[in-house]
């Protein structure tokens, strides 16, 4: 209740229409996995040009600046081993771009007035708590001109007692920093999102919720529920059994069918072509048969890794005495659905040139028939060579810790089926 409804939406718009007309396409923004005064030491040889723009955790800060020198800054932290990216954003806030806009954004917000609220107010920009009668023209003004204090107001409401914290948003972006800070202050706390991409429905917000309350923190759920009534749970854990018999999908006999059986994970028979020489292997894939396969995933989405083609693509070789996959190239994602299955076929084609054969992935959802994946496989032509020794001579180790958690908050999920990566080593442009 700080500010009216009128007079939030007054700040949203004129301030990023003024952005939009004088800021957008001059600068941008990079997160770097630094503690904020090492990054403000790193940036000096850019002078004025970079400004660090945010303190979002212990190891987590931002820099703002134009994109030129952006750039050069993200490559030399890159170089150094330094997690740095430049993220989605088009307008260098936070930083000394803001400055000459003070005068015209204290005038388009010279009205707002802003009142007491019921609700204690932390401040990204004071870095604690602050009386929520101060938000004028000239907060709103500092709140896209001073560098984000995150840390600081985080730090305020862990000596004020505060333990719990759900993020209201879309998708969780504040919660990782909340957690790395806590544990780097010694706290334990409660962390959670509400809605996340993609699932941005009731059944996501209570599963929230519901996460709170195993927490032994009290949710208002009949303010949610309504009508309902509660029902009394017994006091012992919940000893169940299922005596219905669960159908497990098989291969059948193949051979009935006058196909090849195949002793494969992935696929489950194959059928020769006389007409070219070549076979055609099919297989049906899902989440209940190979759940494993849910480790791998894109925003929420489950895809068949590469390894998952290659893996097919020489299984279809050598049985064709192709033991070599000498080309691939993917030309579309294989996605799974949440339940059902998705038939596989992979094509080898006849005999070519130095024994060489075509391969081609295919797979089918609902009638639709896609292709993913093209090649070609060869015979052996002699010992593969290996790196002899280890790590290799000249190389400099760069590390991998930290690694999964950084493409988690990028949207790839790897589970531990695929968390394969144990350690990385550069030399010149070679990793």
């Amino acid at each position: 209740g700080a500010l009216s409804l009128e007079d939030a939406a007054k700040v949203v718009v004129l301030r990023s229409r003024l952005f939009a007309e004088t800021l957008v396409g001059n600068g941008a923004i990079a997160s770097v996995a630094l503690p904020a005064e090492q990054l403000a030491t790193r940036i000096e040889p850019w002078g004025e040009r970079l400004a660090v723009a945010g303190v979002n955790g212990p190891a987590a800060a931002t820099v703002a600046g134009d994109p030129q020198s952006l750039q050069e800054f993200v490559a030399a932290c890159q170089a150094d081993g330094v997690r740095a990216r430049v993220v989605p954003a088009t307008v260098a806030s936070h930083g000394p771009q803001v400055e000459p806009l003070r005068e015209r954004l204290l005038a388009l917000l010279a009205d707002v007035a802003p009142r007491q609220s019921t609700v204690p107010f932390y401040s990204t920009v004071t870095g604690g708590l602050l009386d929520t009668t101060e938000l004028d023209a000239d907060y709103w003004f500092w709140n896209a001109r001073k560098p984000i204090d995150f840390l600081g107001a985080l730090q305020a409401l862990f000596s004020d007692g505060h333990r719990v914290f759900v993020e209201s948003s879309t998708h969780p972006a504040l919660t990782m920093g909340i957690q790395d800070t806590a544990d780097a202050s010694g706290e334990s706390v409660v962390v959670t999102g509400s809605l996340r991409r993609g699932q941005g429905g009731l059944a996501q917000f209570f599963s929230a919720m519901a996460r709170l309350q195993v927490h032994g923190i009290r949710v208002d759920w009949p303010a949610a529920f309504g009508e309902a009534r509660r029902v009394e749970l017994p006091t012992y854990p919940f000893q169940r059994e299922r005596y219905w018999l669960t159908p497990r999908p098989g291969h059948g006999d193949a051979s009935a069918l006058g196909l090849g059986a195949l002793d494969h994970p992935l696929l489950g028979a194959t059928v020769a072509l006389p007409e070219s020489g070549g076979c055609l292997l099919t297989g049906r894939l899902s989440l209940a048969t190979h759940s494993w396969l849910a480790d791998h995933a894109l925003s929420g989405v489950v895809l068949l890794p590469g390894t998952g083609f290659v893996e097919l693509v020489l299984q279809a070789g050598l049985g064709l005495g192709c033991g070599v996959v000498e080309e691939l190239t993917l030309e579309g994602p294989l996605v799974f659905p949440e339940r059902g299955e998705v038939e596989v076929q992979v094509l080898v084609g006849g005999v070519g040139e130095g024994g060489r054969r075509s391969v081609s992935v295919f797979s089918c959802r609902e009638g639709e028939w896609v292709r993913h994946a093209v090649g070609v496989v060869g015979v052996a032509g002699g010992e593969a060579s290996a790196v002899e020794v280890w790590p290799p001579v000249g190389a400099e180790r760069v590390g991998v810790e930290g690694v999964y958690a950084a493409l988690a908050e990028r949207g790839y999920t790897y589970g531990p089926v695929f968390q394969g990566l144990r350690d990385a080593w550069r030399r010149g442009d070679e990793v």
